[in-house]
């Protein structure tokens, strides 16, 4: 069985040394240049490196054990299927009241630590509507073979539980094929069971941005006509009317009108009020613009799009776009748009869509108007008429992406496009919109008769590729939002791997070392058990392609204490056994024979306690549940057997085998604690620090909780300096409109770890960007160089979960542990007696951190 296990754990562990080599070539190839390193790469992908098995680097690639992203660098987040949406779909978006408001109240308890939405959502309903029948709002012509008219709440539960299950495993194919297309190198990927959760980790990213972009779109496609900009004009210009007269100021806003109005009529005036502001320079600049702000309140932010005419006067430009504005005034011209008395000024066939990115050269964002021409206010087009998308170039060698749309597309899609083109003199435009946004709105210029067309705008080559993956995945049942992500750095990544790799190497030698001091020949007996085990370890996480992160070195670090544990107890029974005056070879048997027990016993019981931390644990806690579980197994393998065997090999050979050496022949041999008799003092020990600490809890108004308890997002930062934390807090708290800036140095002295809750319940989605940039702009204050090594989000979903798996992991942990010591030992007293021991070391280290 060893040198069977010994074999596997060889071949495991090859795929390693095969990649490290043709990595190690192409480093020496590009000489630091990063692009000629990964061109080389790239390169051999399809090359047989492993000739011996015929595989290819990339096949090789795949089968090496993997690093954490805390190794290695990367991204991952939890993504939250949103089964209140999917529930609200499901009932074709009721505006019932009571609806609405157990949606609204199940979603507060799931953010409180709530499990399953279905379950809250039924029972919420009830409350509000005792004898009503949610089949009125689910069951439909479409559902009837799963849902009837008559059916009663509980089986609108089990329905709406059954859908919810299949949106869930249907988002986890489309967000995989996403993150396929994408091009990550070894994601992982988990559905979280028993809740809406789905864990992504993708080694090796690092545009956050472009990543929470591909996640999180739906990908609603949407094909619709628009209307050109003449025929917006009015629209806009009446809503600028109305906000006009909602400033206070009517006098001066008459009189600046009707100054506009003498010089050239009602364009010539929107466009000195609304540019004149960018482009003069003198003193007078801001009181113009605040003048325009109150003459033409629209359109001081929102552009028409204009150019001058023949006779020297503004035109509007013909086409769909009907103005611009920075990107920062979107949210205000959206405010203007979404008031009740600008809502009922719009057209009900109208609704604005902003464009996907700014206008070539500036910071401007082009505004559509949409035109529904359906009573249920349907797109003309939707994604469902997409077959299959591919990224590529047009002929102006720009990135572009060509649909291919299903037979019933093509066929809408040609009638669509002749109506567009039919009028030579008046060519129209349709609008491709995704996710309520307007990636592109050519104008038709003939008929496209066979269902194949391109989409084409400022797009990058990355933009097209993540476009036409998203296209070809298809669309997420219900929206999936980012809960919680985790960004890190290469170089913090290389950090953690030098400092994991010093303390393993360190405590390795350590040990080493203490053993062959210690038990002398037998303690070199252990040292090869134990160089056996990390084989067998290390070998046995790749066999299972688990993922190594830097707590999962802290996991093996610990197995080697415990294998070492394992040895201690079996030579010490020896060392008993030849002071009973038994001969070494009767010795050692007894002394394996009667330590085994206990070895089982300290094996078992912390087995037990792994497995409880990978049910309720996740991430990071996973990682290291995973090592200290195969590393218990393989230590006891080693302990127990590879060591048995050396000794067997050694007696054979007649070998004089020693325990001790004239320094530790009698360590520790007649040294005694009486704990019991002095339990009265540790007792006041106990009852001070405990006491004391809380005392110091309330006068620091309770614990800090860090960002995983209590949601917030953290940033490792590092400087180019040493700087005073309090100063940093401040700095960053003013820039936090007041929320609280916890910093604290962490590894070197100019490496410092920023955590705030600042915007952390802010479900929209530049909520991260306006985070990040107020942290910027305190960082850039501090006049220092600096660099944001990492960075993690936890909301305050995800935290509350977090605190109920540790409150249940604690407690089933103490409830095994009390189960297995009174089957093991047949008291039910040992059991109580090591559970209540337990709490009272959690306690004491509790209290312990409250000074």
């Amino acid at each position: 069985m060893a040198i069977l296990l010994g074999i596997v754990c060889l071949y495991s562990l090859s795929f390693n040394i095969i990649t490290y080599n043709v990595e190690k070539k192409a480093k020496e190839f590009a000489k630091g240049d990063e692009a000629k390193e990964k061109a080389y790469l790239d390169s051999m992908a399809t090359e047989k490196v492993y000739p011996l098995l015929g595989l290819t680097y990339q096949q090789v690639k795949s089968k090496e054990i993997n690093l954490g992203l805390d190794l290695k660098g990367g991204m991952n987040v939890t993504m939250e299927i949103s089964l209140a949406e999917l529930t609200k779909s499901l009932a074709g978006n009721t505006s019932d009241e009571n609806f609405n408001k157990a949606l609204s109240n199940a979603q507060t308890q799931m953010n409180a630590g709530g499990k399953d939405f279905i379950a809250l959502f039924v029972s919420e309903y009830e409350k509000l509507v005792p004898n009503g029948k949610l089949a009125d709002f689910f069951a439909n012509q479409d559902n009837v073979q799963q849902l009837k008219a008559t059916a009663s709440n509980s089986e609108v539960k089990s329905y709406l539980s059954k859908e919810a299950n299949s949106a869930i495993d249907r988002s986890f194919i489309i967000l995989r094929s996403r993150i396929d297309g994408f091009g990550v190198v070894s994601p992982n990927m988990q559905k979280q069971e028993g809740s809406n959760r789905i864990f992504i980790e993708m080694p090796g990213i690092q545009d956050k941005e472009r990543v929470r972009k591909l996640l999180q779109g739906s990908a609603e496609l949407q094909f619709w006509q628009v209307y050109q900009s003449q025929e917006v004009y009015p629209v806009l210009e009446n809503i600028n009317k109305t906000l006009a007269l909602t400033v206070k100021d009517t006098v001066a806003t008459k009189a600046t009108a009707d100054t506009t109005a003498a010089k050239g009529g009602k364009l010539a005036g929107l466009t000195k009020g609304a540019s004149s502001t960018a482009a003069t320079k003198d003193t007078s600049a801001t009181a113009l613009a605040a003048e325009a702000q109150k003459t033409n309140p629209l359109f001081a932010v929102l552009v028409p799009p204009v150019y001058q005419g023949e006779n020297g006067q503004p035109q509007l430009m013909p086409g769909a776009v009907v103005g611009s504005a920075l990107q920062k005034d979107t949210a205000k011209v959206n405010a203007m748009l979404a008031r009740p008395e600008i809502k009922s000024l719009v057209p009900t066939t109208m609704k604005f869509m902003w464009g996907l990115k700014p206008r070539t050269g500036t910071k401007a964002f082009e505004l559509y108007a949409i035109k529904s021409t359906s009573l249920d206010g349907r797109p003309d087009l939707s994604g469902d008429a997409v077959a299959n998308a591919r990224d590529g170039y047009d002929q102006n060698n720009n990135p572009d992406v060509t649909m291919f749309m299903t037979s019933e597309g093509a066929s809408k899609w040609k009638k669509m496009t002749a109506e567009a083109a039919a009028d030579p003199n008046n060519k129209k435009a349709i609008a491709i919109v995704l996710d309520n946004t307007v990636y592109s709105a050519p104008t038709v210029q003939n008929e496209i008769p066979n269902g194949v067309s391109s989409i084409t705008g400022s797009f990058t080559k990355e933009d097209t590729k993540d476009l036409a993956n998203v296209l070809k995945a298809g669309k997420l049942p219900a929206p999936a939002k980012i809960v919680s992500d985790f960004v890190v750095g290469p170089s913090l990544g290389q950090q953690a791997i030098d400092s994991g790799l010093l303390s393993f190497v360190l405590a390795f030698v350590v040990i080493l070392a203490f053993m062959a001091f210690y038990y002398n020949k037998a303690g070199w007996v252990a040292n090869i058990a134990l160089l056996i085990n990390v084989f067998f370890i290390m070998g046995v996480l790749a066999a299972f392609g688990a993922v190594l992160t830097l707590p999962g070195i802290a996991g093996i670090v610990l197995t080697i204490g415990l294998s070492v544990d394992a040895n201690i107890l079996i030579f010490e029974r020896v060392r008993e056994e030849l002071a009973l005056g038994k001969s070494t070879n009767l010795a050692i048997r007894e002394g394996f024979k009667h330590a085994m027990s206990s070895i089982l016993d300290s094996n078992i019981t912390v087995f037990i306690l792994g497995v409880i931390l990978f049910v309720f644990g996740s991430g990071p806690v996973q990682g290291f549940a995973t090592t200290l579980c195969v590393g218990i197994v393989t230590s006891l393998f080693a302990a127990v057997l590879i060591s048995r065997l050396i000794f067997e090999s050694m007696m054979d050979k007649k070998a004089n085998i020693t325990f001790d050496n004239n320094i530790t022949r009698g360590a520790f041999k007649n040294l005694a604690f009486n704990f019991v008799g002095r339990r009265k003092l540790y007792y006041i020990i106990s009852a001070v620090i405990i006491v004391a600490g809380t005392a110091m809890y309330f006068k620091n108004d309770g614990l800090h909780l860090g960002v995983d308890f209590k949601g917030g997002r953290t940033y490792m930062v590092k400087f180019d300096k040493q700087l005073n934390t309090e100063e940093v807090a401040k700095t960053l708290s003013e820039n936090f409109e007041g929320e609280e800036a916890l910093v604290k140095t962490i590894g070197t002295d100019n490496s410092l770890k920023i955590t705030t809750p600042y915007h952390i319940t802010d479900q929209a989605p530049d909520a991260d960007k306006v985070v990040e940039t107020a942290l910027r702009k305190g960082l850039d204050g501090l006049g220092a160089k600096y660099t944001i090594e990492s960075s993690q989000k936890v909301t305050p979903t995800i935290a509350s979960d977090i605190i109920t798996s540790a409150v249940y992991a604690v407690l089933f942990s103490c409830l095994v542990m009390f189960i297995y010591i009174l089957v093991r030992f047949k008291k039910w007293q040992y059991g109580l007696g090591a559970v209540i021991a337990l709490f009272h070391d959690v306690l004491l280290a509790f209290h312990s951190t409250l000074f």
